[in-house]
């Protein structure tokens, strides 16, 4: 059996998770989220003290780190050294950090192998910001989606209300422009779209609007 590979990148507040989601739900394929994975490295180098700008203390983290995916009947869940850190990764906190440790090279080769295998073994739709340039430049199906700063950044505010976090927008848009800017201009591995890619803009979309078109796409390219 052939499996197909779905890859979704994207800036934060586009919609990836939500979108990716339902989306491998929709095809009946295994749903990765590779952001996660940068989220719980990140988590574990400033539960060490460091700084999130701590190059040599992050890699030195890095043989203390057992990562592991669960995938079950409430989605996918990420343990860090046995511990279901999946709730505590969607803080700002945890978010600034992995946009930073994501910026070094010793990390993303750390986590490729394991997002790489997922493909290896099922039809995935997987997300993050360079899915479709690195980890799975083969995929048969590359879609970039994108939205408005200040779109993505009421998403991000509504989504952590959502979960009980305090959020401001002001705060909440000033950090969404510091790790576009980042995720965009570090050396390794920067977010762009994939020259052979979708770009899918969903400023002015709903969800469901969306999960149509992202299936329409699928269904052209593959031919299902």
């Amino acid at each position: 059996m052939r499996h197909v590979a779905v890859a979704i990148d994207g800036p934060t507040g586009a919609g990836k998770t939500t979108l990716a989601r339902i989306l491998a739900r929709d095809l009946g394929y295994l749903y990765v989220d590779t952001g996660a994975m940068y989220r719980a490295v990140g988590l574990y180098v400033c539960r060490q003290g460091l700084d999130s700008l701590d190059a040599a203390g992050t890699v030195a983290c890095l043989p203390s780190i057992a990562l592991e995916i669960a995938h079950g009947e409430h989605g996918q869940r990420i343990m860090l050294n046995g511990e279901d850190i999946s709730d505590a990764i969607r803080s700002e906190t945890a978010s600034r950090y992995a946009s930073d440790v994501s910026a070094v090279p010793e990390v993303r080769a750390f986590l490729l192998e394991t997002q790489q295998a997922f493909a290896r073994t099922a039809s995935v739709v997987m997300e993050g910001r360079d899915i479709a340039t690195v980890v799975l430049p083969e995929a048969q199906v590359k879609i970039f989606l994108t939205a408005t700063s200040q779109i993505r950044a009421y998403r991000r505010v509504a989504q952590l209300r959502e979960s009980g976090q305090a959020a401001e927008y002001a705060v909440v848009h000033s950090a969404l422009l510091s790790r576009d800017y980042n995720d965009s201009n570090r050396v390794a591995a920067p977010l762009r779209p994939a020259e052979d890619g979708v770009i899918v803009d969903t400023t002015h979309l709903n969800i469901e609007q969306v999960r149509k078109a992202l299936i329409s796409i699928v269904k052209e390219t593959i031919h299902v």
